[in-house]
């Protein structure tokens, strides 16, 4: 079995190699992009340039994988959708590299993937590749897409590398112009956001630290405390990160806690804790005071959460394993419900997503999403607040399933946002609603919920 791993290994030597073979667990199972890539770069000892280039091409050939299959399907008669699997990724991490990575010279990267299908796969298909990618650059200035004319939808999809059920769904909801704009930032590669921890520093100190190890940063444009950097490489070693004094937390996770306006003393739920950004800053503005019971499916995800805990200095989180939708227990004052979604607010940081979701995957989840608001129903105290948020943009989960809980609950209430989040993020319904082309953090949706102290049964 070892023998067998290190030939695998040797097979896919190299960041090029060990992209492909994250490409193809991607492809072949449900995986997610993030683990595989995450497991890859602990267990395999390259150098930090090796790493970013890693993932900079896991993540670049997860972005524009629907042009890129356009573009080889073309070049390979329609061919290129029957490939062996090795084949396919191999061409997509070379072609991408040759349409949007400067610093590879074209002969390097056709080089680079001919030898690799000649190891893995034989001359026969190594000419086959070669030939395909020396046939595109030739002809890279003239390469042809769908035309918008004929059929809008399909070009958007195309060129903007989407899947056609999302643009055809989006394309009835936004104007053209806006839904440009909205799979355009879909493909950009977002900054970090940094979650200063008020229990360990105060902003202050932190942004001197910052300053130190000459680390360029800028405010959030809405919270406080949030600070906007570049990139940190090798953040889990920085000794800033292992003393606790920040997490990494986009905004848009961040409202629904700010939302739910959690203070010290309080008797909190958590009902999707996993991997715990919420968890954990709720814990923060509790200032460890009180207690927060964070609820998930698996132990080893709420291993996450006592890691971050232990890291942060936290210790009113009590975690349980269990599925939240059945959780029974006392009254809380307080619940969050940051439900399982569709994820298509996240598209920036989770590409894979797009190619992983169908179009069934919507309604489904908005049910599951029903089953775990009818549970915080039952489980918040009269008076009490749940707030529910995903971080998806899709009607159906987000709007639809907490207009269809206040149909069913008149002793909840809608309470406006305005005055515990930044008013730029709140609609006119009194939801929080957050898109990437426009507020330049993930795609989200939260609502407040409150219980009126007089509930009678329904």
């Amino acid at each position: 079995m070892a023998t067998e791993a290190l030939q695998i290994q040797t097979l896919y030597d190299g960041p090029r190699g060990t992209a492909i073979k994250i490409l193809n667990r991607v492809e072949r199972t449900d995986s997610y992009l993030d683990k595989l890539l995450d497991t890859e770069l602990r267990a395999t000892d390259i150098s930090d340039l090796d790493k970013s280039l890693l993932a900079e091409i896991v993540h670049g050939v997860m972005r524009w994988q629907g042009r890129l299959d356009w573009i080889l399907n073309g070049f390979t008669h329609g061919n290129f959708t029957k490939s062996d699997v090795n084949v396919k990724n191999a061409l997509r991490v070379a072609l991408y590299q040759i349409l949007f990575l400067n610093h590879v010279p074209h002969y390097a990267v056709v080089n680079e993937a001919v030898e690799f299908i000649k190891r893995i796969r034989g001359g026969k298909l190594a000419d086959f590749v070669n030939a395909v990618l020396r046939n595109i650059i030739r002809n890279i200035d003239g390469i042809h897409y769908p035309k918008q004319e004929d059929d809008p939808i399909q070009w958007l999809a195309v060129y903007y590398s989407h899947p056609q059920w999302m643009v055809k769904r989006w394309y009835q909801r936004f104007t053209r112009e806006e839904l440009e704009k909205f799979l355009q930032t879909n493909n950009e590669v977002p900054g970090l956001t940094l979650r200063i921890n008020k229990l360990k520093i105060n902003p202050t100190e932190f942004l001197s630290l910052l300053d130190m190890q000459k680390i360029p940063y800028q405010g959030s444009s809405l919270i406080d405390y949030f600070i906007r950097v570049k990139s940190l490489s090798g953040i889990s070693q920085l000794n800033i990160f292992q003393s606790g004094y920040f997490s990494i937390q986009d905004e848009s996770a961040a409202l629904p806690v700010l939302l739910l306006d959690p203070k010290p003393g309080e008797d909190v739920i958590d009902m999707c804790a996993a991997p715990g950004g919420k968890t954990t800053f709720i814990a923060e503005l509790m200032r460890n005071q009180g207690r927060i019971t964070a609820v998930d499916k698996y132990e080893s995800k709420l291993m996450l959460i006592r890691t971050s805990c232990d890291r942060l200095g936290i210790t009113n989180v009590y975690p349980m394993v269990c599925d939240a939708a059945d959780l029974d227990m006392r009254p809380v004052d307080k619940i969050l419900v940051d439900a399982p979604c569709s994820g298509l607010g996240a598209l920036r940081k989770k590409p894979d997503i797009k190619w992983k979701r169908v179009p069934e995957d919507i309604p489904q989840l908005a049910k599951l999403q029903q089953r775990l608001l009818e549970n915080a129903a039952r489980l918040v105290k009269p008076g009490g607040t749940i707030v529910y948020s995903t971080c998806t943009t899709e009607p159906e989960e987000n709007a639809f399933v907490v207009k269809s809980f206040l149909e069913q609950h008149p002793e909840f209430h809608l309470e406006d946002p305005s005055g515990l989040v930044n008013r730029a993020v709140v609609t006119q319904e009194g939801f929080i609603e957050t898109f990437p082309h426009r507020d330049h953090i993930d795609g989200s949706f939260a609502a407040r919920l409150v219980k009126s102290l007089s509930t009678l049964p329904h």
